[in-house]
């Protein structure tokens, strides 16, 4: 019983010992991790302007009269050192004129193992929202107005924006949802996907692959070395790639597309489609005219009339088979030939198209076709070097 105080004692200051640490673990995050944390108000306005000198940002519109934010930093210094990296990170908030500032910088110049997120929550009818960051991740959704990204590497995604989208990035993915405006997009170097966009689009990556749901007007699409696919835009499209496929849905006007090196398939187009591939195989489906190219690879083009303009095409390879189908309505002179004749053939299913040929068959032969096809119209070459021709009525 004598010995009871001095037992309490020691339970009391192993609890302190205890409590104490587990205080200080957590304000540190471990051995290497420090953490700080801060967070404000403002009063609505129409512009939103936040500046991070390294770090993530996460911007979500909804019906809050003013704006709420929360910061946190950190460092993955030794504790000692992260306390006073934390504390060199000095967040400054004010509102000018009509727009509110947001911004987070370090005094002393920028440490390198140190990280600061944003997460701001502003009305919904905010007008633009502009984030700039040295390096980090950006997400902003919810934005009735327009939309502003620059980040020098780091993911992006913006989703549920009314205006339109401006978003550059030194090297990660992009994820749109849907963009009531125009789209602007470039990366240095990852994957775009694109979801739902009422204006025009103009995306470029240096070596990721491109996704385009659905357009409503026009699109540029630009990739150093992936692949592009478009399922569906309204307007005109360009699209190109230094070395992979390109395959689009239904264009609902002209198209040009070119690859360096893959295959190009194409489903419609209301308009004309210019087609070139370094070397690979070219399908186009449902066109009124068509210039393709191709280095070494087959061509398919089916003719057919859309109600537009029609003006003359040109089908050429230097190395493989060229099919055409052609619609029962459709208008055409056609000229074809084959360079080196030996082995191949042009075949046709028209009556109207008149083949021949030039040379022995112990020599060098070269085929021909000539016709017109409806009366004649606008017209249609097709050159092969070493290949087949084929000349299909095409069923509507």
């Amino acid at each position: 019983m004598k010995r009871l105080p001095q037992f309490v004692g020691l339970i009391s200051l192993a609890l302190l010992a205890t409590l104490a640490l587990a205080q200080e673990t957590n304000g540190s995050h471990g051995s290497d991790t420090s953490s700080q944390a801060s967070s404000g108000t403002l009063a609505a306005a129409k512009n939103v302007r936040i500046r991070l000198d390294m770090g993530s940002v996460v911007v979500h519109g909804g019906q809050q009269q003013g704006i709420t934010y929360v910061v946190r930093s950190h460092s993955y210094e030794s504790e000692r050192e992260g306390r006073r990296q934390t504390g060199s990170f000095k967040v400054s908030s004010s509102v000018k004129g009509d727009t509110a500032w947001i911004v987070g910088e370090w005094e002393g110049g920028r440490p390198r193992r140190f990280s600061g997120e944003f997460v701001i929550n502003i009305p919904h009818d905010t007008e633009l929202v502009k984030v700039e960051t040295g390096g980090g991740g950006v997400e902003a959704t919810g934005i009735a107005g327009r939309v502003e990204i620059q980040t020098g590497g780091g993911k992006i995604r913006v989703d549920d924006v009314g205006g339109s989208v401006n978003v550059e990035t030194g090297g990660d993915a992009i994820e749109i949802g849907t963009v009531g405006g125009d789209l602007k997009l470039e990366t240095g170097g990852g994957n775009i996907l694109i979801r739902s966009v009422k204006g025009n689009i103009h995306a470029e990556t240096g070596g990721g692959n491109v996704m385009v749901l659905s357009g409503e007007q026009g699109a540029v699409i630009e990739a150093g070395g992936g692949n592009v696919e478009i399922k569906r835009c309204l307007g005109k499209v360009k699209a190109s790639t230094g070395g992979g496929s390109i395959n689009l849905g239904d264009i609902g006007g002209t198209a040009d597309i070119d690859t360096g090196g893959g295959s190009i398939h194409l489903t419609s187009a209301k308009g004309r489609v210019g087609a070139s591939a370094g070397a690979g195989t070219i399908e186009l489906f449902g066109v009124p005219s068509a210039r393709v190219q191709t280095g070494a690879g087959g061509i398919t083009v089916k003719f057919i009339n859309t109600g537009t303009d029609r003006s003359d095409s040109m089908l050429e390879t230097s190395a493989g088979d060229i099919t055409v189908y052609i619609a029962s309505d459709v208008a055409l002179s056609v000229r074809a030939s084959v360079d080196l004749g030996n082995g191949h053939h042009i075949t046709s299913d028209f009556s109207d198209i008149h083949i021949a040929s030039e040379g022995d068959k112990w020599g060098p032969r070269t085929l021909n076709a000539e016709g017109k096809l409806n009366g004649g119209g606008p017209v249609l070459k097709v050159r092969t070097t070493t290949g087949d021709i084929c000349f299909k009525r095409a069923n509507q």
